[in-house]
């Protein structure tokens, strides 16, 4: 059996080996078993490759307390593959630990369970790593209850926690504990004041500085440079110039000389408060005294210049800089090219950019890249502005939708368009438009211009996928829906634009009406007219109005599938919206509807344009049904004319005696006659006469001779009637 390698680190020392040989015989069968499980979950060496390295035994430690919960169980399995705890193995175990939480586990575990007693420095690398992860009551507890174990604290702890409570923000504890230093007898060197001093300038707390760094005095602890560079740079955080300025002659008048970290310190502080001359005399007085200006010296007064826009010396001096062997760095880069980009010195931005390109450097702040593909768009050079994209490819630097954004919208409003559209096909290929931790998105600009191209040259597919992506990032914008909807419409993919539409109703987004028309006249090329009468609803809904050739369009083509009744509802809508146009095809669908027996539905759409003012052609209705043989549906017709006092002609009176009589019905023709006869509107006497004989064939004596009495009666009234009887219309 091979041997198991475990290696536990120390800090400054090889890691030792733990080999099967030198465990026991006991243990020897729980290791074998725990490597086969891992081995069996998909850790086997394939055949013909090399043995992996064995893994470490602390490193398989954290694994296990990474996977598994912290239980009974998981304990004893350490327990098992560990022969023994010793110090460098509790160590790099607290090292390695995937978070803070396992480290504090196995901290505790390990004490309370007696398999290690705690020494100084794994006191100091738990109360670390607490800090660290800002568990800062724990780490309290354990350094306070060091004493009770047999442990002595010393300063380094107690800095430690003063700076991890001062990286939290919570200044006051970080005093509270400097001040309990003296109270338990733990001695305060230099080093405790500078990391009281560190937290509490931070924090603008510049008065308690003072007061601590006299009390240090006058305890005899004498400052050192660094004292002095933490409250200067403390002093000039807070604008306390004049009092940075006292410290730093303070500081020489002791015979502490100032290094360059004083020198960078004055200088930035200067740069702060933009007294940029200042911060230049400082910079000269550095080199004189024959301190050598670090890449931090320069880069903070090519800050100070480019942060008072005097951008020419910020360049002067990045040669210099480079001229003398000092080498810019990430931030070097990054605090010369915004200064570049605001006064518009695009060529000596894009230089600068392939001179970190080719060191492979990316600057610290990301936005940059924005600024810079902006500016080289605004300079007319974008081919330019697309290498910055590919530079940011190279350099390993996320790009994002507002990059790709703004080079879209560049490319669009130049006439470039089959660029703009190799863009936006990456950008939909590896959606960045999704990716959560962008921050930079495209602007409505940018994707309304794209996006109304793609729908007016046969690619809306392709602008539907872009926005649905950007939908998902709640972008809901009204130009791009409309213009999503008019690009199906006339691709002829009229479905996919009414749930466009469908979508925007459910999330209220407003619609405009050309999208709606171009909706409809989509489904009516398809020859699909319920579906176009579904989309004039939908219009409707939301608020629109269609034009009056939109509603003839629809009815024409309803009536051309047979969808009579449907065609009738259009026209009821068309007449309630106040359209009065198109009476030949009203005539036709009124036609219609009484040809099929909707006798009622077509009495009511007269009603509804009688109440409009407009007169149906009923003399017409009426001769194309008893041509038809619709006697019945002429008969309530000529019902419903008298009943409402319309005006018609003699002759479609006639008409309709001939077309009842023709059919055998004598009394429905007789009871159409007496209404007549009221109204004073009998003009041949021959029909009468032809319907007497059939009442009396019929053996309706009783109606014949009422008939004959009307017609003797009202002889004189009837002679005296010339041609066509006219009655105001009801309304």
């Amino acid at each position: 059996m091979a041997s198991l390698c475990a290696s536990r680190s120390a800090i400054f020392k090889p890691k030792k080996l733990l080999t099967i040989s030198a465990t026991p015989l006991c243990l020897r069968s729980t290791i074998f078993f725990y490597n086969t499980e891992s081995l069996n979950n998909h850790e086997r060496i394939p055949k013909g490759n090399s043995p992996k390295p064995q893994e470490k035994l602390e490193d398989l430690i954290c694994r296990m307390m990474s996977t598994r919960a912290w239980t009974t169980r998981l304990q004893n399995s350490i327990r098992n593959i560990v022969p023994s705890f010793d110090h460098e193995l509790v160590y790099n175990v607290l090292h390695s630990a995937k978070n803070s939480e396992h480290a504090l586990q196995f901290f505790r575990w390990v004490e309370r369970s007696g398999l290690f007693r705690h020494d100084r420095e794994t006191h100091f690398k738990i109360i670390q790593i607490l800090g660290r992860a800002e568990k800062l009551n724990h780490a309290r507890c354990i350094l306070l209850d060091m004493p009770n174990k047999g442990v002595d604290w010393d300063e380094d702890l107690w800095v430690l926690m003063i700076d991890s409570y001062g990286k939290a923000g919570i200044v006051q504890e970080s005093v509270k504990l400097f001040q309990k230093m003296e109270e338990l007898g733990v001695e305060r060197t230099v080093k405790s004041y500078n990391a009281l001093f560190n937290v509490i300038t931070r924090r603008g707390r510049y008065m308690m500085a003072k007061r601590y760094f006299n009390r240090m005095v006058n305890q005899g602890i004498e400052p050192t440079g660094h004292t002095y560079n933490l409250l200067i740079w403390g002093f000039f955080l807070s604008s306390k110039v004049d009092t940075a300025i006292r410290f730093f002659e303070d500081m020489k008048g002791k015979g502490i000389m100032p290094d360059v970290v004083t020198y960078n310190t004055m200088i930035n502080g200067y740069n702060c408060v933009k007294k940029i001359e200042e911060a230049e005399k400082y910079f000269v007085e550095m080199k004189a005294r024959n301190i050598e200006p670090n890449v931090i010296s320069y880069t903070t007064l090519i800050k100070g210049y480019s942060a008072v826009e005097r951008i020419d010396d910020a360049l002067k001096l990045f040669e210099e800089m480079k001229s003398f062997g000092i080498k810019p760095n990430a931030i070097t880069y990054s605090t010369l090219l915004p200064g570049l980009c605001d006064a518009q010195k695009m060529s000596e931005a894009g230089t600068i950019l392939k001179e970190m390109e080719e060191r492979y450097i990316a600057p610290k702040d990301n936005s940059i890249f924005i600024r810079l593909i902006s500016g080289q768009c605004e300079a007319g050079d974008l081919d330019a502005a697309a290498d910055v994209l590919k530079t940011m490819i190279r350099l390993s630097v996320p790009t994002e939708a507002g990059h790709y954004g703004v080079l879209i919208e560049n490319f669009c409003k130049a006439g470039i368009y089959d660029r703009a559209v190799k863009f936006l096909d990456k950008l939909i290929e590896k959606e960045i438009v999704l990716r959560p931790q962008s921050s930079s998105s495209m602007e409505t600009s940018a994707y309304n211009l794209i996006i109304d191209y793609l729908c007016n040259n046969g690619q809306t597919g392709k602008a539907e996928t872009l926005f649905r992506q950007l939908m998902k990032t709640g972008i809901q914008d009204p130009i791009a829906f409309n213009n999503l909807v008019c690009g199906h419409s006339r691709e002829g993919v009229p479905d996919s634009a009414f749930e466009l539409l469908k979508i925007m109703g459910r999330r209220k987004v407003l619609s405009d009406s050309i999208a709606h028309k171009s909706l409809v006249e989509s489904y009516l090329k398809k020859g699909e007219p319920a579906d176009a009468k579904a989309a004039l609803d939908n219009m409707l809904e939301h608020g629109h109005d269609p034009d009056s050739l939109l509603y003839r369009s629809v009815m024409e083509s309803l009536m051309g599938d047979g969808r009579v009744q449907t065609a009738s509802r259009v026209m009821k809508i068309m007449l309630e919206k106040g359209v009065k146009e198109h009476m030949d095809l009203i005539s036709t669908i009124l036609e219609a509807l009484l040809m099929r027996g909707h006798v009622e539905e077509a009495f009511g759409r007269i009603e509804l344009l009688l109440h409009n003012s407009l007169s149906p052609d009923l003399d017409g209705l009426l001769s194309v049904l008893c041509e038809k043989g619709k006697t019945t549906a002429a008969l309530k017709l000529l019902d419903f004319i008298l009943e409402r006092n319309c005006n018609i002609d003699f002759s479609s009176y006639d008409k309709v005696l001939d077309s009842l009589l023709a059919a055998g019905k004598t009394l429905n023709a007789y009871s159409i006659l007496c209404k007549m006869m009221e109204n004073g509107g009998v003009k041949d006497h021959k029909s009468c006469e032809e319907l007497i004989k059939s009442l009396n064939d019929e053996g309706n004596t009783k109606q014949a001779d009422i008939l004959r009495r009307m017609i003797l009666g009202k002889e004189t009234t009837l002679d005296s009637k010339k041609g066509k009887k006219k009655t105001p219309i009801a309304t």
